[in-house]
């Protein structure tokens, strides 16, 4: 009787605005089970009695707990009743130094458990929701109508309705770059791109024999008239660029270098990509350039950089319907599809909410960070935007790139030189991500490393025996 009571005490706490009763009662179950006050092994009150308790009726409770069970937070013993199946816990990571590999540009983990308890909670949902389908069957290369209805709804804010015809889901925002390079350009052609550009366009330039050339650039961006003299000179495919918080530099173009930069490539007939890997990250950014030229943009909106890198998902909104079953083909021939299981989890996210809430996480921990940049780093030589999680260094003579990062790197701290990035000379300067450290402190603590390396000379900082 004691046993039965103590099981009988837990009740979810469920609020008018928790959407479907059943839905808020298996939410309220993952949610203590993440918060640990349902422990692995626990038993749930009995239906009967917890609906009783609650006042609804018993079919509602049912539903609950096979939700809750679909999603494996619970199991269903014969005879015993419905325990708790809570995940392992995370694995502790070994204490360190708090100096970390600055070099890749990932989103910060965020410290919501509620919300980590989310992400898997939607992943386990995907069996009751496709069953054994999804893993078991191909996909159309372009992705389900499904899959880029949610795309279009992702990238509503920053283009507007987008026809599913123009939209296209694929493996990966390289994987975006890809089909769309592939379907504007052979090997031979010309294209052009800023001048500091995304390391993995130079890459698949060179693997596809495609010459690029630089558009100089300065604080505010790619530069409209160098632009129209490239135009002007050489035959150009296409135009890649990064207009909002630009890999590695941070610069957002203005409105109005985005309408002159769409004015030179209309009058030219130069394609434009827009890769907008970080544009989900500004709350109020400018128009895309897709948003102002649809008919000459390809558009590539991936997911890592603003959900989850993990999944390798991106989406392709093309100009044209043309333009769409070219670009099929490329996927098909390349790829053959993006994965179906990722594509249905970054659907699910972004039409539950739980992408929104991602993103607001990822915002609030970015803002954080770059605090802690401000405050750490020289204003001189960093430059950054409040909704980044990188920070472009310029280094002050005498220091090199090449010097500094090797000093750098004997301390444990990698970045990345601008070598990585230059499309011609490289200009003096790293970029260092901000969101690999697993926590604040240790951010603190190697950019503290790095700000009392760029406060010594080369020649104080060597030791050559």
């Amino acid at each position: 009787m004691n046993d039965e009571r103590l099981q009988i005490s837990w009740s979810p706490t469920i609020r008018k605005a928790d959407g479907p009763l059943y839905l808020a009662i298996a939410d309220a179950i993952a949610a203590d089970i993440a918060d640990g006050r349902l422990a692995d092994g626990m038993r749930l009150p009995p239906q009967r009695v917890l609906a009783e308790a609650l006042g609804i009726d018993f079919t509602t409770v049912s539903r609950a707990y096979n939700e809750a069970r679909h999603r494996g937070h619970v199991e269903g013993r014969v005879g015993q009743g419905t325990y708790v199946k809570a995940r392992r816990a995370n694995v502790a990571r070994p204490a360190t130094s708090g100096i970390v590999d600055m070099s890749m540009n990932l989103p910060p983990l965020f410290d919501d458990h509620a919300l980590s308890a989310r992400l898997w909670d939607d992943m386990a949902a995907l069996q009751a929701e496709h069953g054994l389908d999804l893993l078991m069957r191909y996909q159309a290369p372009a992705g389900t109508l499904h899959n880029r209805a949610a795309g279009a709804a992702w990238l509503r804010p920053r283009l507007g309705e987008v026809p599913v015809g123009r939209m296209l889901v694929c493996p990966g925002a390289q994987g975006a770059l890809l089909a769309a390079l592939s379907s504007l350009a052979k090997a031979g052609d010309t294209i052009c791109a800023e001048a500091i550009a995304y390391p993995g366009l130079r890459a698949l330039a060179a693997h596809l024999g495609i010459t690029v050339l630089g558009v100089a650039i300065d604080d505010k961006g790619l530069i409209p008239e160098a632009f129209e003299e490239l135009c002007s000179t050489h035959t150009l495919k296409a135009l890649y660029c990064n207009p909002t918080l630009h890999n590695p530099t941070t610069v957002t173009l203005s409105l109005e270098r985005r309408e002159a930069i769409v004015a030179v490539a209309r009058r030219h007939g130069v394609a434009i990509i827009e890769d907008d890997a970080y544009g989900a990250l500004p709350v109020a950014p400018p128009p895309a350039l897709a948003a102002l030229a649809p008919d000459l943009v390809y558009y590539i909106g991936g997911l890592a950089k603003c959900l989850s890198p993990a999944l390798r998902i991106a989406y392709l909104v093309v100009p044209d319907s043309r333009s769409s079953v070219r670009i099929e083909g490329v996927i098909r021939a390349t790829a053959g599809l993006a994965s179906p299981l990722t594509a249905a989890i970054a659907t699910r996210w972004i039409e539950d909410g739980t992408a929104d809430a991602v993103l607001g996480a990822i915002r609030t921990e970015t803002a954080a960070r770059q605090r802690i940049a401000e405050n750490v780093l020289p204003k001189d030589t960093a430059v950054s935007d409040p909704h980044a999680f990188h920070v472009w260094l310029r280094l002050p003579r005498p220091w090199t790139r090449g010097e500094f990062s090797g000093r750098l790197q004997a301390a444990g701290i990698a970045v990345v030189p601008s070598d990585a990035f230059a499309v011609g000379p490289a200009p003096e300067a790293v970029r260092l991500g901000l969101g690999a450290a697993a926590t604040q402190e240790e951010l603190r603590r190697s950019l503290l490393t790095i700000a009392d390396l760029l406060g010594q000379s080369p020649a104080a900082s060597s030791l050559v025996v």
